[in-house]
């Protein structure tokens, strides 16, 4: 069941095109990892499925080309922690759900079928968007996070990559 949910989500998010295979496509394998997550108390809360790339197998420049992502400077981190506490500024840490998932591909990367998606024989998948495992995944996701942060007026600095600011009449926001 868990696993059929994982497949149907990762579908609606049109992370893959169902394709005809080829000797051509250098193809990396996948796996399932299952985790439960538990109540404060212990309990069950529910079952969890990833899948996951093997990016293990990754060659460079056929499935990926760069893998750098910035990463926030802990300078950066103490520095603008420093001044909310001095300012008695408002904070909120905030997670985003799946969001390797969420980033769109450059290169050509193809899976093997992976074990429970029912697909016609003699076909492979062609990655649209990023899977866990792959060696671009953070890049691509805080590419995408940056068009969109930019989009929206967000300015990124240049002392730290993964810092933007925007400022709009009285009121600034600082996201790191």
């Amino acid at each position: 069941m868990v696993v059929q949910n994982e497949l149907g989500a990762l579908n609606e998010n049109h992370t893959w095109d169902v394709v005809p295979d080829s000797e051509e496509f250098h193809k990396l394998g996948t796996k399932w990892v299952f985790k439960l997550k538990l109540k404060s108390d212990g309990s069950v809360e529910r079952h969890k499925a990833r899948l996951v790339a093997q990016g293990f197998d990754q060659i460079q420049g056929v499935d990926f080309v760069d893998t750098f992502s910035p990463v926030a400077k802990i300078n950066t981190v103490k520095a603008l922690l420093a001044i909310a506490a001095a300012q008695g500024l408002y904070l909120e840490q905030m997670d985003v759900s799946n969001a390797f998932l969420h980033g769109d591909l450059n290169e050509e990367v193809y899976l093997r079928i992976p074990a429970g998606l029912d697909a016609p024989p003699g076909t492979c998948l062609k990655l649209r968007k990023s899977l866990y495992g792959l060696k671009q995944a953070s890049r691509q996701w805080f590419a995408k996070l940056t068009s969109a942060l930019l989009k929206y007026g967000f300015k990124q600095t240049s002392s730290d990559y993964s810092l933007f600011v925007k400022n709009t009449g009285q009121s600034q926001v600082i996201l790191l």
